[in-house]
């Protein structure tokens, strides 16, 4: 297995203002299934009052919300791409994002790194975060986002 590091990165500074400005979420690859990462963490930013997106193969709901197949048909705006799938996809996600136009955050999880997507995510505009967990950095900066 190849280890990539993140060469392109937000810092803390830029993670607080995206909690600060993110509305709705929506999580690539969550799975219904409650013990997997992607349902806990896209639940607890659900609980933090966040819009939480479904995008998963099946279901029809999962966290009481209403699931897509696809980031392309979403048909309402979306602030943030939580992203729980290999590395080897965000190539794709990065290009799905930049045709939807709305997205202003690239999120790929812990462990999961594409350099190349993430600087085409940035280059369009986008912020990006990279092998990090947001329900861990959000719990980080919580106490720096009251207004």
């Amino acid at each position: 297995m190849e280890c990539e590091f993140p060469s392109v990165n937000s810092n803390k500074q830029e993670i607080i203002e995206i909690f600060k400005n993110v509305k709705t979420i929506a999580v690539l690859g969550l799975s219904p299934d409650e013990s997997k990462p992607s349902h806990r963490v896209a639940k607890y930013l659900q609980e933090k009052g966040f819009k939480i997106i479904p995008i998963y193969p099946k279901e029809d709901k999962i966290l009481g919300e209403k699931v897509y197949r696809s980031l392309l048909e979403i048909p309402f705006e979306v602030d943030m791409v939580d992203i729980f799938r290999k590395s080897k996809a965000l190539d794709m996600v990065a290009d799905a994002c930049i045709k939807r136009g709305d997205v202003k955050v690239f999120w790929a999880q812990k462990e999961i790194v594409n350099n190349n997507a993430a600087t085409k995510a940035k280059n369009a505009g986008m912020k990006v975060v990279q092998n990090m967990c947001a329900m861990v950095e959000h719990e980080a900066v919580e106490g720096c986002l009251v207004v």
